[in-house]
């Protein structure tokens, strides 16, 4: 019986987003598969993580991609952004937490490519007087991440509704937590 290296990595992504600390025994037994099997596809955790590293650097890139970060107002890119990523942000917030996904010189090129992607959506949003300039687009980057990140942990947990995803993300992002008073 062949075995679907897909429904694997979907299967590792669902519980190591729900438990971080899951064993190869765990995945194994959530994908339906023995333990053998799973090392077949897998020789440890860390080619399991570095699978799933390519599998959320390819869902980033065509969630960008889906988005299209250089059309129309920045905002609404990021809009689109976040609404595209969402089915994978629960397979980010996992990836990161993974420490040595970002550490020393085997971090993966397609990383970069993301950041430098985001990145260049809020210095185009800054140049057009969308965005604050006080703020680096690097560290727009990082917080977008992190809040990603916070909301999917938030849905998992049951202390948000997924259908508020987007909206508590871009509106924190965008708007920031400070409350403005009307003109």
């Amino acid at each position: 019986m062949a075995v679907d290296r897909d429904h694997v990595l979907r299967t590792a992504a669902a519980l190591l987003t729900r438990k971080s600390t899951a064993t190869m025994d765990e995945v194994a037994k959530a994908a339906g598969i023995s333990r053998a099997t799973l090392h077949r596809q897998f020789a440890g955790r860390d080619a399991l993580v570095r699978a799933l590293e390519a599998l959320g650097i390819a869902e980033c890139e065509a969630a960008l991609d889906l988005a299209r970060p250089d059309e129309g107002p920045a905002t609404d890119a990021v809009r689109r952004l976040v609404r595209a990523i969402e089915p994978s942000a629960g397979l980010l917030a996992f990836l990161y937490t993974e420490n040595q996904l970002f550490e020393g010189e085997e971090q993966n090129a397609g990383w970069t490519r993301i950041d430098d992607r985001i990145a260049a959506l809020f210095r185009r949003g800054q140049a057009a007087g969308e965005f604050r300039i006080d703020l680096t687009p690097a560290w727009l980057t990082e917080a977008l991440y992190g809040l990603l990140a916070s909301g999917a942990w938030a849905v998992a947990e049951g202390r948000m509704a997924p259908k508020d995803f987007t909206h508590m993300i871009v509106e924190l992002l965008l708007g920031g937590a400070l409350r403005r008073e009307e003109p």
